[in-house]
Parts: structure tokens; sequence; C-alpha cells
């Protein structure tokens, strides 16, 4: 067993010294070998308005804890950044399971899935049910457990040894991850007298977490965090009672199908030869029963604009195409109508914060010519739609894009605006049908670490990215803070105005990605900082059993991204 936090080899080469770099100012020191992190920390006095909680070393997230022995590159992460909050949260998940199970030894703590700017928790026992009593409780040992300054420590150890220690707890969705991954020595952490697994680094010790709440929410808890622009504050508390219900449709099947982890998904994919086609087959099914049911929807509210909106890679296109096929069976005629088409001038663009044009603002579109022609065609009018030049920043309006709706027409429009009242205003809403989608990823590693929602869509974008624009996935990933800082401003504000939500994720979709994701995530540079976000990603994905793709169908949402799609984009 090796604790990591200590070397065995510190006073043998405590004269020799190694040189750091640091990655924001490009200055140099010097250090004994064996210097932590933290030491480096505490020596540099560096001031932020975010807590420091980890460091980049050589582009690869690591504890504060890790030492040094080479010459490195280091940058210092805070709670400001993903990364950061990331460390921060699972430190707090550590906490938040050594509480629950001080207090109620028979307890399982289980960390769901993100939703009102927090994380939805379920607290369960076979002897007992839980109240706000029990949850002050919980919240007072937490403080008390944070209050003694207690180390986190990272222990490595033969992985046989660790699976039969956490079988000895009962911690089965942790021996099925570890099993499932192969590896001759497994990571796990300490805290006093408790242990446990998390993917991912944690904070130094308990008393670096200095903020958080728990709060009764439906049948659990909801964990709240600092926020990352004041730390100093909780996040908000923003209802999303639709979101929320999608979310527990899924994990209620994957409990009734014992599919809550990816352990749980691995093993079957490992042991039962025809059960991967099945899941498939079921997965696609109940996006299908979804899809007809929004068609029948539109048919009972006489519904002539279908609005789809959601995030980035989230699958907004094929459900378009895929709505359109089950407006035709009820007897509808869709017709589709592009937003892309109605932005305004590129002199007349809005311009962000930096002096760039920003095409992500609601007011990169024409919305006094979109809301004219949009009424005229619900009116029955011919009107003659433009084409938007992306290359002149022109509109035009061709004699051949006139349009004109019947009785039977119903108009699609998707897009990242679809939602915000402000795009369709001069509309009565008696006359719209708003759909929201994203990919709810419903499965987690085990009960304590969860698959973040935008990780999907990360990896989707990547491989589609890849596949059919060319670009890297350092490319793709160097974009993707300034893509999710647009779906804060202009997506997820409005996502609960929607008539029906819809949860593109797939059961199967990781194991399936994986194949893809791999070798294209492997040819970005150690030495660029986009490594940092590819080496999280292939970390995880080494977690999951990967499949073949001969059984997902053509009309797949999966296929759009993937390739193989018997619909044009």
């Amino acid at each position: 067993m090796v604790r990591c936090t200590k070397s065995n080899n510190f006073l043998i080469m405590k004269n020799k010294t190694t040189e750091i770099t640091l990655q924001d100012t490009g200055e140099k020191r010097y250090y004994p070998m064996g210097t932590s992190l933290h030491a480096v920390l505490a020596d540099l006095k560096i001031q932020r308005n975010a807590p420091i909680v980890a460091a980049r070393v050589n582009n690869k997230m690591e504890s504060l804890g890790y030492e040094l022995y080479r010459p490195k590159k280091v940058e210092f992460v805070d709670i400001s950044t993903s990364s950061g909050m990331r460390a921060y949260t699972r430190s707090l998940v550590m906490v938040f399971h050594k509480a629950v199970t001080t207090l109620f030894p028979n307890a399982r703590l289980q960390i769901l899935h993100p939703i009102s700017k927090g994380y939805f928790c379920k607290i369960s026992a076979p002897d007992r049910s839980f109240d706000y009593k029990d949850l002050a409780e919980i919240k007072a040992e937490m403080k008390r457990i944070i209050a003694q300054k207690l180390p986190f420590e990272k222990i490595e150890d033969e992985t046989e040894k660790v699976v039969a220690m956490f079988a000895e707890k009962g911690r089965t969705d942790i021996v099925a991850l570890l099993r499932s991954l192969g590896e001759n020595y497994s990571e796990y952490y300490r805290l006093g007298d408790m242990v446990d697994f998390y993917n991912g680094v944690l904070v130094p010790s308990t008393d670096y977490l200095f903020l958080f709440n728990l709060i009764e929410m439906y049948d659990g808890v909801l964990l709240q965090l600092p926020n990352k622009e004041n730390v100093q504050c909780l996040e908000n508390y923003v209802k999303q009672n639709k979101m929320f219900d999608v979310f527990q449709e899924y994990i209620k099947w994957n409990k009734i199908t014992h599919l809550e982890n990816v352990g749980d998904v691995n093993k079957v994919f490992k042991e039962t030869s025809d059960f991967t086609g099945t899941l498939i087959k079921v997965s696609e099914a109940m996006h299908e029963k979804r899809i007809a049911r929004m068609a029948d929807e539109i048919v009972d509210k006489r519904a002539k604009v279908a609005l789809i909106s959601g995030p980035s890679s989230s699958g907004k296109t094929t459900l378009s195409k895929r709505l359109s096929i089950q407006l035709l069976a009820v007897g509808l005629k869709p017709v589709a109508l592009s937003l892309d088409n109605y932005f305004v001038e590129r002199t007349q663009t809005p311009r962000d914060e930096n002096g760039e044009y920003d095409y992500e603002t609601l007011y990169s579109l024409d919305l006094d010519l979109f809301n004219q022609q949009l009424s005229e065609l619900l009116a029955g009018k011919a009107v003659q739609t433009p084409v938007y030049d992306f290359i002149t920043g022109t509109k035009s309006f061709p004699k051949e894009n006139a349009l004109q709706l019947d009785d039977t027409s119903v108009l699609i429009m998707e897009g990242i605006h679809a939602l915000n009242p402000e795009l369709t205003k001069g509309i009565a809403d008696s006359l719209k049908y708003r759909i929201y989608v994203s990919a709810l990823t419903s499965v987690s590693l085990d009960d304590h670490n969860w698959v973040p929602t935008s990780d999907t869509r990360l990896l989707r974008r990547i491989i589609r990215d890849s596949r059919s624009r060319g670009y890297t996935a350092q490319d793709t990933i160097a974009r993707w803070e300034s893509v999710r800082r647009g779906e804060d401003k202009w997506i997820f504000p409005y996502q609960e105005n929607a008539d029906m939500m819809f949860n593109s994720a797939l059961l199967f979709e990781l194991s399936a990605l994986k194949s893809h994701a791999e070798p294209i995530l492997q040819q970005v540079k150690k030495n660029c900082p986009e490594y940092s976000e590819a080496h999280r990603l292939l970390k995880f994905l080494r977690y999951l059993t990967p499949i073949l793709e001969e059984d997902i169908p053509k009309t797949s949402l999966l296929r759009e991204f993937l390739g193989g799609s018997s619909f044009r984009y």
C-alpha cells in the first residue's frame, strides 16, 4: 500500500532541487525534490479572489499534495474554474458521505444528477426514512468534520485488495466499477476512518470547504455549492420541476433494470451477449415513444409552430427530423423554417465585450422581420423568406424561397433561442408548441461519482466536429467554455418554458462514443492547455466497456454525431 501524499525518498533527495515554471507568468522557481505543491503555493503567496484548490502539472490535474521530483510546468487552479469546482464538489461529497455514515451507519448516499444549480442526492436506509430534522443533523455533522481540518489522503494499492475492502463495506457500486476496469492497481481516498473512491483530485483538507448548504428537494436533498462568479455566495436556487421529472423518469427505469451505475452496464455488456442489442432497441423505443407523444400533443393543441431549443450537441436537428416523420404519420405537413436565415446584416450585428461580432445573442437576429413574416405565414399569406449569406453577411430574398402554409402545415424551427419568448413575441402562445432537448445523462460511475451532462454533449461534439468539420479535439475543447457561457445566458434560463422536455441521452451511448472519441482525444498534444480536458475525458472513458454500433439504427439521434444516419444534415 502506498500513501501518495508521502514520499519515501524525500530524506535522500532533500539536498537536490528541481525547477518549476509557473504557467501564468513564465516565472521559474527552484525547490527541493519532494516539495509538495501545497508548500510551493505557501511560498509563492498567490492572491486570488477564489480559493486555490488544485493545480495543473504539465497540463494534467493534480492535487496540492503532489510532490515535485522533475521539472514541471505548474498552473494553480481555483474554484472559479470548472476544474477547481469539480475538485471542491468531490471533496464536499466525501464529507457528506462521512457525515451520513457517522450518524446513520446503514444509510446509502447517492449523488444522482445536477439540477437547480446544485446536485440532487438521495439518502436511503432499509430501516428508516429521513426528514428535515435528519438533514439539519447531517449538515451540523458536516460542519464539525470540516472544522477538524482533516486531510484527504490518496492511497494506491493492488486492485484486488481495494475491491475486497470495498466489498466488505458493502460498496458494490465501486466493486463493479473497479472490476470492469481491470487495472493492477487502484487509487482511493481516506478521510479519518472512512474510505471512498473518486475519479479525480480532491482538495488537501476539509477546511478548504468553506461554503455549502443542504436543502430538502422533492423526495431527496439538494447539495448547494458556491457561485463560481462570486464564491462567497451560494448558487441561487433555480426551480426546474420539468427537468427534474425527466431525470426521474430515466432514473426510475435504470433502477428497475438494475443499471444505475457504469459498473452495472459494463457487466451486462460483457456477460450477456444478447443484452446490448436489446438495450439499444429499448432505449430507441423510449425516444420514439416520446417523439410520437409530441406529435399527438401538437394535434391536440392545434399548434401551428413547433419550437425546438437546447444546448450544443443536444440533438436538435435529428429531433426535428424525427418529429417531422411523426407529424406526417398523424396527417400534418411539417415545414422547416431556419432561424439562421434571419440574421441581421453583418454591419448591424452586436459586438461582445471583446469587440467581436456576437452571433450568440438573440439580437443578432432580425426580430422584426422574423415576427412579421411568421405572422403572415400563420395568416395563410405567401411570404418571400430570406436566405442569409454567411460569407457576405447579407440577406437576399430569392423567388424560389417563397413559402405559404395551409391548414395542415406545422412550422418547425430549431435553434438556441427558440424558447425565448422575445423571439416569437408577436405570436399567440396557443399557436406554439415548445420543446427543450438536452442529453441528461442518468447513469453514474458509482454512487458518489456522477457523469456531468455536459460531458456527453462535449464528446458528441468532438466526434462530429472531427468527422464532418475537420476540427481537432483541441479546437473543439478550446471553444467549449465560450459555448457554455452562451448556453448559460441564452438557453438555460428559458428551458422551463417548454411544453415537452426531451432527454436525448441514451443509456448505451457513452459505450458507443468511446471507440470514436478516444483516438481523437489522444491526438491532443500534451504541451497545449486543452490537454488537461482531453486527459480528463480519456480518464473517464477508460471506465466504459465499448460496444459495436452495428445495432444502432440509422434513424438514431446518436447517428447525427457518429455518422451513418439515414437523415440528411
